[in-house]
């Protein structure tokens, strides 16, 4: 799918329904996510509202329908963390390998360095023995974005009767200041 002409805009709860459509068979086919169960459209909708208090959540769309969405949340819940969030990216899974995730994570990146945001961290299952529930692309989509792995927790998450691991891959957006300024919380469009 060429993104040329791929629309990325702010997402907003009424996106829950089309967001967790993309969402729900990484869940129920993969071991993507380590979640077992597919949340509730309320659940999801709630996680959206969370999230742009602070963080933006993106949606990519092409002729009208969603094709992905990536979001940033705290890295932590403790307030020496907020100047790093962690990423999250999903793309409808037949478009995969057409660029919306990276056109998702440049927009992403950009508003996260608008917000004063330093470092950006992603939470990855990957795998030894790749299988069809899980391949290490995720790995390599972070590594082409200049992300590195910072460490692995090997055999952490138990998903489709066998043991996953979880990597998690660090990018610094910006040199560190002396002095961090207070972060600028996301609000709806504003960057």
């Amino acid at each position: 799918m060429p993104t040329h002409d791929l629309a990325i805009r702010p997402a907003s709860p009424a996106d829950a329904e089309a967001l967790l459509d993309i969402y729900a068979p990484y869940v129920r086919d993969t071991a993507v996510t380590f979640e077992y169960d597919v949340p509730s459209l309320a659940e999801f909708r709630r996680r959206i509202e969370t999230t742009l208090v602070r963080h933006p959540w993106l949606v990519a769309e092409q002729a009208g329908t969603v094709c992905g969405y990536a979001y940033t949340g705290p890295f932590k819940g403790r307030a020496a963390y907020d100047w790093s969030a962690e990423t999250s990216v999903y793309v409808r899974r037949d478009l995969r390998d057409g660029g919306v995730g990276s056109a998702l994570y440049r927009e992403l990146e950009r508003i996260s360095q608008a917000q004063g945001i330093v470092n950006l961290y992603a939470c990855i299952a990957c795998t030894d023995a790749e299988d069809d529930r899980l391949t290490n692309a995720s790995i390599a989509f972070h590594e082409r974005r200049g992300y590195r792995l910072a460490g692995t927790f090997p055999h952490c998450a138990y998903k489709f009767d066998r043991w996953y691991d979880m990597a998690w891959m660090s990018k610094q957006l910006t040199p560190l200041p002396e002095t961090p300024k207070p972060l600028v919380p996301y609000s709806h469009g504003s960057f």
